[in-house]
């Protein structure tokens, strides 16, 4: 047992690896449920090749108590993504619910960027392989409502944007060009979204009177905020999946501005709902 003075997640990991003496060390959320083989299936990939210094698991979100966020959508599509980069290089993020490392092969960033997006760019420059294991499972309750997804990610991506713009991410540095590849297509790309679709929309506008393409193209972005803006008060799944997919997007920007505007504490409390 470590008594440590209040200094956010990420340092109290550093001190528990610090004092470890095992070969591998495994980490997980307060609020989340491993399945009973969870740690059994999650170190398997370290026996099978020495090579590999990372491993995360599968992560479902449950909503018993109803509610309209629909992260779960956007889950299963993360999901199926990390599998397939797992299977061709390795991974390009992972999840504090379930993952684990060597402990020779852990890294200690600065406490504001979280290991989820810091942990497999570092391990690949390192040398080692980032994997995903699909049958180590955990779960944790989801935040209920689309506005609370949206503080949630907010608070994320406030986190997050250090590691993008000073953590080294975007240094090719380490990587083959398959992973640079994955990491510009799915996580540079991930975070330029917000800008980018600022970007359409203006292009959209000085080309409006071009041709009717572009009618078209103005009239279905139009669609999509107006079906977010719906969705509080008719709640239909097509309304609510474009209302969260627009606040995610908001999220990326408004956590970028408060990063920039008075930086990020190294701790949070928990989204509420979760626990």
């Amino acid at each position: 047992m470590l008594e440590l003075p209040h200094g956010g997640k990420i340092r109290a990991q550093d001190a528990a690896v610090r004092a470890a003496r095992g070969e591998l060390v495994a980490f997980s959320d307060a609020n989340a449920f491993w399945a009973p083989d969870a740690l059994r299936r999650l170190v398997a990939p370290f026996q099978a090749d020495p090579a590999v210094g990372y491993v995360c698991g599968q992560v479902s979100f449950s909503n018993d108590a109803g509610g309209t966020n629909q992260e779960g959508l956007y889950w299963r599509y993360e999901m199926a993504l990390r599998a397939r980069e797992s299977r061709l290089a390795s991974v390009t993020g992972g999840n504090g619910a379930i993952y684990a490392t060597r402990r020779d092969s852990y890294v200690e960033v600065d406490p504001i960027m979280g290991h989820d997006l810091s942990f497999p760019f570092n391990m690949v420059k390192r040398g080692w392989k980032a994997l995903y294991a699909s049958d180590a499972r955990a779960s944790e309750k989801m935040v209920p409502s689309i506005e609370g997804e949206f503080a949630r990610k907010r608070r994320m991506m406030s986190h997050g944007w250090p590691i993008v713009l000073r953590g080294g991410l975007l240094s090719p540095k380490g990587y083959g060009p398959l992973y640079a590849l994955m990491i510009v297509s799915h996580r540079v790309l991930r975070y330029a979204m917000p800008f980018l679709h600022l970007l359409a929309l203006l292009a959209n506008l000085l080309l409006l009177t071009t041709s009717p393409v572009y009618v078209v193209t103005m009239a279905l972005q139009c669609l999509l905020v107006a079906a977010a803006v719906l969705a509080r008060w008719i709640r239909w799944r097509g309304f609510l999946v474009a209302r969260y997919y627009v606040l995610t997007q908001a999220a990326l920007a408004a956590g970028l501005w408060d990063w920039r505007r008075h930086g990020t504490e190294a701790g949070w409390s928990p989204a509420e709902g979760t626990r």
